[in-house]
C-alpha cells in the first residue's frame, strides 16, 4: 500500500512540475512581447466621396499579427464593410459598392505602453471593381489579463484610384 502511495505522489509531483516549466515558458514567451496575436473587430467605417453624401457603414474585422518583439510586428488586417453604398471614383463616375472586402499587410509599431501605429498597402476586393490602397493607422492595446486585450482601433485608408474611409472600431484580442 505504501508503494502506490510513494508512486502516486511522486506522479502528481511530475505532472505538476510538467505544468510549472509549461507556465513558465508560456509567460517567457508572452514577457519578451513574441508570437502570434489574433482580434475579432467591430466597427464603422465612414466612407468620404466628392460629390456624394458621407455615410458611415458598419463593419466587422479579423487580425492577425506576429510580434518579433515588444517593438515590432506584422499584421494581416482584414476588413468588411456590410452595406451597400454608391461612391465616385477619380473619372467622376458613381460605383456601386456591395459589402467591399479590405486585405492589408501591416508594419506595426508599438510605443508608450500600448499605442500601436500601423502602416502598409492593401487591396480592396468587391465583385464590380477592387482597388488599391495604404493603411495608415492607430490603436491601443490594453491587457485585460495576461493573454486577452481590447483594441480601440482609428484607421484611414486612401485608395489609389477612388476614395477614402475612416475605420474606427473596438476589438478583443488574444495572445497566442
Amino acid at each position: 500500500m505504501n508503494k502506490i502511495k510513494v508512486t502516486f505522489v511522486l506522479i502528481v509531483a511530475i505532472v505538476f512540475q510538467i505544468k510549472a516549466q509549461e507556465h513558465q515558458k508560456h509567460k517567457e514567451m508572452h514577457d519578451d512581447g513574441r508570437g502570434f496575436r489574433i482580434a475579432g473587430i467591430i466597427g464603422h467605417t465612414l466612407i468620404n466621396t466628392e460629390g456624394i453624401d458621407n455615410v458611415f457603414v458598419p463593419s466587422w474585422g479579423l487580425d492577425i499579427e506576429y510580434w518579433w518583439n515588444h517593438k515590432w510586428g506584422l499584421g494581416l488586417h482584414n476588413d468588411i464593410e456590410i452595406e451597400t453604398f454608391i461612391i465616385r471614383n477619380s473619372d467622376n463616375e458613381e460605383i456601386e459598392r456591395v459589402n467591399p472586402f479590405v486585405i492589408t499587410v501591416d508594419a506595426l509599431y508599438q510605443f508608450g505602453g500600448g499605442f500601436v501605429v500601423t502602416l502598409g498597402p492593401g487591396v480592396e476586393l468587391e465583385k464590380e471593381e477592387s482597388f488599391y490602397l495604404v493603411r495608415v493607422g492607430i490603436e491601443y492595446e490594453k491587457d485585460i489579463s495576461n493573454s486577452l486585450y481590447l483594441l480601440p482601433t482609428l484607421f484611414l485608408d486612401q485608395r489609389f484610384d477612388g476614395y477614402n474611409t475612416w475605420n474606427i472600431g473596438l476589438g478583443v484580442g488574444l495572445k497566442l
